[in-house]
């Protein structure tokens, strides 16, 4: 299998999946063609459902340079819309859409998920914000995504946004989580020993005709051998900016902490797979309201202490990549609430799911 780790390690990139609404009703729309074109800097392009917009940063050298080309996607994309009568808005799911209504993207990969899938595939109506961190070597990137993994339910509760779903108040922080979880091949994925065990795996599966490639594997966090990339994919979409850029400088430094791990030799421990399963279970239905097991004990602890203990230790990795200024969004989760806190604060006041929407939107825009 081929792959690109190599050249500068901890370049960032920057995926969000957004909402087509419109203007007036709050809505989704299947609006996705008239908002295609080219940008400055990134991509914007479809997904599944032609309600579903992702807006791409190219490989940054930083935060900063990701930050301000995010912002530049999110602001061309808002008035692209606007023009149109329709507006953008930003969370894990739409508070009252039916997947029933949406239509599937004129694209041969869409459609042949849909036939490989059917229902699972037409149900997924969620928005998700993947964070891709450069490296330098196959190995450390298999070391890197091994030991991400037990940091996937931390990530999970900071980016919990999905309180809502088909008109209902679900329980859950992060509703998107379970309805992903019904794909084949997601959630926390299995470690592999090394880049020659995960290539034999994978051509393994691409032999037996159950994937095409690797990027049928949607796990939490995964190698990306064409960017020369490991991919974190467990959180969802957040409404203000500053949470994304916040979310992928807390990301972009546990990857280089984990680098320097394997720079030095060390091994990483070793977690019981349905431990790490338990605890993205307690923070999707928690978030950081809850508590998780404090790994590798058995003691359970608030997730906001384990949250705040984990941003401690990455302060330093962030000075170092010039990211301190945009991880204060992370205190600011931790102290404010995350997004399905706030969603639920404004619902509260009059049980209105459009004022929710509403909000939604005004914050999404930069």
């Amino acid at each position: 299998m081929q792959h690109q780790f190599a050249g500068h390690a901890f370049t960032i990139g920057i995926e969000e999946e957004l909402m087509i609404l419109d203007a007036d009703s709050l809505e989704l729309v299947n609006a996705i063609e008239a908002l295609i074109e080219p940008a400055p800097a990134g991509e914007i392009k479809p997904e599944l459902m032609e309600s579903v917009l992702e807006i791409s940063t190219e490989p940054c050298a930083d935060i900063a340079q990701a930050g301000e080309q995010l912002r530049a996607l999110r602001r061309q994309v808002a008035a692209t819309a606007a023009a149109r009568n329709l507006s953008i808005g930003s969370a894990g799911t739409h508070p009252f859409a039916m997947w029933e209504d949406q239509r599937i993207v004129a694209r041969p990969r869409y459609r042949d998920l849909i036939s490989a899938l059917r229902f699972v595939a037409r149900q997924e109506l969620i928005f998700g914000m993947h964070v891709h961190v450069g490296l330098d070597d196959p190995d450390k990137a298999i070391h890197v995504a091994n030991g991400m993994r037990v940091h996937m339910p931390v990530l999970l509760g900071l980016s919990a946004n999905s309180p809502f779903w088909r008109a209902d108040s679900t329980g859950l922080a992060s509703t998107r989580t379970p309805i992903f979880r019904a794909f084949p091949r997601v959630g926390i994925p299995p470690t592999y020993k090394d880049w020659e065990d995960y290539e034999r795996r994978i051509e393994f599966m691409v032999a037996a005709k159950v994937i095409e490639d690797y990027t049928y594997l949607w796990h939490d966090v995964r190698p990306h051998p064409k960017f020369g990339t490991v991919e974190v994919r467990v959180m969802d979409s957040q409404t203000h900016i500053e949470h994304s850029l916040g979310l992928a400088a807390l990301v972009q430094a546990l990857i280089r902490e984990l680098a320097e791990h394997f720079d030095s030799g060390k091994r990483l421990s070793r977690y019981p797979f349905e431990m790490l399963d338990e605890n993205k279970w307690l923070a999707a239905r928690h978030g950081l309201a809850g508590e998780l097991v404090d790994l590798p004990h058995s003691t359970r602890v608030p997730t906001r202490e384990l949250a705040r203990r984990l941003v401690e230790r990455m302060r330093d990795h962030c000075q170092d990549l010039g990211s301190l200024a945009e991880l204060e969004a992370v205190d600011d989760l931790l102290e404010r609430g995350n997004g399905a806190a706030r969603q639920v604060v404004v619902y509260e006041a009059n049980h209105d799911l459009r004022e929710v929407v509403a909000e939604i939107v005004a914050a999404t825009s930069v």
